[in-house]
């Protein structure tokens, strides 16, 4: 699979990442900030209308199941599990105690989801349930947006909408449009690569550090940003640059830090997730539930053996994109997505969700998709978005925890 440095290039701009070089279509910068927005959005507007084709289709195959079951669509979208989490946190605020009770501290979520339910419910009617369901699915047409944008500057359009259905129609895609931070989380990640890519260094930083305040795992944001921008320093001084380096794990360590100054412990947060049964521990656990799934356990669970295939799926992926020489920004988001995840001795079956924002694991099979023919482009396309379907319908009517 050829490297994204084999395609012509233009001159790439000062302070631009090393290796990675904007897309020629760089006449659009001196055009007023409207007109080039609304021009970026006609280009991603084939990828946002062939995602919402892929999330409706997922919708109404989850409608139907649930009225088989004489069960209702909007509260496994918007008040269960997790949501109902944020919701609490929107309603009642943080606990201010570390206490000793396992998985009740509510200090493990980051709050930046809840304080825009919160916020928004003011200004628009219908319950806070209602108001974060609305924000999860705008969210996650800005996250298709800024997928798109990725692969379209990488390579080309067909790239841009493929990598977009892709991530449409991942197995846990149903999470994408349910009241979880997956979908605004991933619309900071993708957008602050894109700025990475493009070099717009503030941006980069200033959304790397939102995501910091959206999950725990926008240290990986973090750590792609200020990997890229301290290295892009080898070429010459950048403020900029240096302000982004710095900038990128501010939203992490604040809130970090804030919940250490609440609970009055400087490893406040780390005890919070110890109660929550995530400790690191290298992968060890991970390798044991993998063993068990695949060698022991004769009746596996239908939803386990979907996450255990996504973990083995998204290790040979990265592979993959290393081998690809995929940019830098993007191999360190994933590595450190991958190592959080597969290294946590947490519980196993919310990985598949978690991995969910590692959307450039899916530029090799988009690129392969893009040189398929177009009746074999069908066919995988087709079983991807009716696997999604199934599987999330299942993992929700079926499955009898958490995704």
């Amino acid at each position: 699979m050829p490297s994204t440095a084999s395609r012509p290039t233009s001159t790439p701009p000062r302070n631009a990442p090393t290796g990675l070089v904007p897309h020629t279509r760089r006449p659009l910068r001196d055009t007023v900030p409207a007109a080039r927005v609304r021009a970026h959005l006609r280009r991603a507007a084939p990828a946002l209308l062939a995602y919402a084709a892929v999330r409706l289709t997922c919708l109404l195959v989850l409608a139907l199941w649930a009225h088989r079951r004489h069960h209702g669509v909007w509260p496994i979208l918007a008040a269960q599990w997790d949501a109902d989490w944020y919701l609490g946190i929107a309603d009642h605020g943080y606990t201010h105690h570390l206490g000793t009770a396992y998985d009740a501290n509510n200090l493990a979520f980051f709050p930046l989801y809840p304080v825009l339910v919160k916020a928004v419910a003011v200004l628009t009617p219908g319950t806070r349930a209602t108001t974060g369901l609305v924000i999860a699915v705008a969210c996650s047409f800005l996250a298709a947006w800024g997928i798109h944008s990725v692969g379209s500057h990488l390579h080309d359009r067909r790239v841009g909408v493929l990598l977009t259905v892709l991530w449409a129609a991942l197995p846990v895609g149903l999470v994408e449009w349910m009241g979880y931070t997956e979908s605004l989380f991933t619309a900071f990640a993708a957008w602050s690569l894109y700025a990475v890519l493009t070099g717009r260094w503030l941006w980069a930083g200033a959304l790397a550090a939102l995501a910091g305040l959206t999950r725990p795992t926008g240290i990986a944001v973090a750590a792609a940003v200020t990997v890229t921008a301290l290295l892009s320093l080898r070429r010459g001084f950048s403020a900029r640059a240096l302000a982004a380096a710095a900038l990128a794990p501010a939203g992490w360590l604040a809130y970090v830090g804030w919940v250490g100054l609440r609970l009055g412990r400087w490893d406040g947060y780390f005890a919070v997730q110890r109660l929550w049964h995530n400790e690191w521990d290298g992968g060890v656990e991970t390798l044991r539930r993998l063993r068990e799934v695949l060698g022991h356990d004769s009746t596996p669970e239908l939803f386990l053996v979907m996450v255990t295939l996504t973990l083995l799926a998204s290790m040979a992926l990265y592979v993959l994109s290393a081998w690809d020489r995929q940019p830098l920004p993007l191999l360190v988001f994933t590595g450190v997505l991958l190592l959080i995840v597969l290294g946590s001795g947490g519980v196993y079956f919310p990985r598949a969700r978690f991995l969910l924002p590692g959307f450039p694991l899916l530029l090799p099979p988009a690129l392969h998709l893009a040189r398929a023919s177009p009746r074999f482009r069908a066919l995988g396309l087709t079983v991807a978005i009716l696997g999604s379907a199934y599987c999330s319908a299942y993992m929700t009517l079926v499955w009898p925890s958490a995704p």
